[in-house]
């Protein structure tokens, strides 16, 4: 096998990133573009030792699960790479992926995942643009970032909300920041917040009301957010109620707005300032302590103090736990534990932690964030048994 090499290839699944993989020779190669149970002519383009990568030439047998493209930029942004799959396959590819993470990177067997799916279309809240100038620096509009890594014009985008599709159908304006490359804008109802424009705000989300900026991070997808919140609830309702709650990356404090009122009190951490000060106007009316420490810091300063927690969660971004924390939440963390997660290999590695520090995974949900992309969203909830005192 060489780099330049026509091959035909069965393509069996789809790989974490989004690649369909099929084998020559039990060599894995990683096809960009196919489609699980499907029949290809591939060129390789890139060859490792354990591995290939192949640009899709030819499909000679299509699966079953292959769709035509809805977006006219498909393979040319950089945004989605499963939209050629139907959406119960792509579900089921996401869920293959999920439970090969735990078995492959953290030797488990994790509870059967349950499903929480999204609309498949017009769903993003939240999405970054690259400014378009020419050589003489004027603004002339904005598109994303293409596969080739140029910045590409675009007149449509389908997994984006109606508001955000008007703005790039033009139907709407939207000022461009003159000293960014780049910007978010994030939109929900009737409130539209960019980092060109109007930057703050406030949305509405399961009858509260939520301050955020655009510039700093908040969830994409609001319809899967306000299932994953009342998961949250439902898993809080377990825990004990007379001790408090820690929110650990707790960001702008989404998760304590909504679980706060069942605990005496909530300890926030996150290394973002700018998150913490946006946290400390959410949670005016709940008890909650802040700490704006890098994650390295709160095993000494939160978890290895007098006070004792009932409950946790914990949203890590793709690298998962700080491995000081994941070992510290092992023999230090509360008997009842949620870990919101967006990698399943940083999830898978992080449990075989925990599980070996005495928690049993209870329960696995995927939550669909992202339809049409290989991004995947989950929740993991740990029990450990405390022993009762004996008096």
């Amino acid at each position: 096998m060489a780099v330049g090499e026509v091959y035909k290839l069965r393509l069996e699944s789809i790989a974490p990133g989004g690649d369909a993989l099929g084998r020559f020779e039990g060599k894995p190669v990683f096809v960009k573009g196919g489609a699980p149970d499907e029949t290809v002519c591939c060129r390789i383009v890139e060859e490792r030792k354990t591995w290939a990568r192949a640009e899709l030439l030819e499909i000679t047998e299509p699966s079953s699960a292959r769709v035509e493209k809805t977006c006219a930029f498909y393979g040319k942004c950089g945004g989605c790479n499963l939209q050629h799959i139907d959406y119960d396959a792509q579900l089921a590819a996401k869920i293959n992926i999920l439970k090969d993470s735990f078995r492959r990177i953290g030797g488990l067997v994790p509870p059967e995942p349950e499903i929480f799916a999204s609309s498949p279309w017009e769903y993003r809240n939240r999405m970054q643009f690259h400014c378009i100038r020419p050589v003489n620096g004027e603004n002339t509009g904005f598109g994303l970032k293409g596969d080739d890594g140029k910045i590409i014009a675009v007149t449509d985008c389908p997994v984006a909300v109606p508001r955000i599709r008007d703005i790039l159908r033009q139907k709407e304006t939207l000022p461009l920041p003159l000293e960014k490359d780049r910007f978010t804008v994030f939109s929900k109802d009737e409130v539209l917040l960019s980092e060109s424009g109007q930057q703050k705000g406030e949305i509405n989300l399961q009858e509260k009301d939520i301050f955020i900026d655009a510039g700093v991070f908040f969830q994409s997808n609001c319809y899967a957010l306000e299932k994953l919140i009342l998961e949250l609830r439902k898993i809080a309702e377990g825990a004990q109620p007379d001790l408090p709650m820690a929110d650990l990356y707790c960001g702008v404090g989404l998760f304590a707005i909504f679980l706060g009122d069942m605990f005496p009190k909530v300890v926030l951490a996150e290394e973002n300032k700018a998150a913490v000060s946006i946290a400390r106007e959410n949670l005016k009316k709940i008890n909650a302590e802040f700490f704006a420490l890098r994650d390295t810091e709160w095993p000494n300063t939160l978890l290895r103090r007098k006070e004792t927690f009932g409950f946790a969660v914990v949203d890590p971004p793709r690298t998962g736990l700080a491995p000081k924390l994941a070992a510290a939440l092992a023999q230090d963390g509360p008997p009842v534990l949620a870990y919101v997660s967006c990698d399943p290999a940083s999830l898978a590695r992080d449990s075989k932690i925990l599980i070996g520090g005495g928690y049993k995974m209870q329960r696995l949900a995927f939550f669909d964030f992202y339809p049409q992309t290989a991004h995947i969203e989950s929740l993991a909830v740990f029990g450990k048994y405390v022993a009762p005192l004996i008096s």
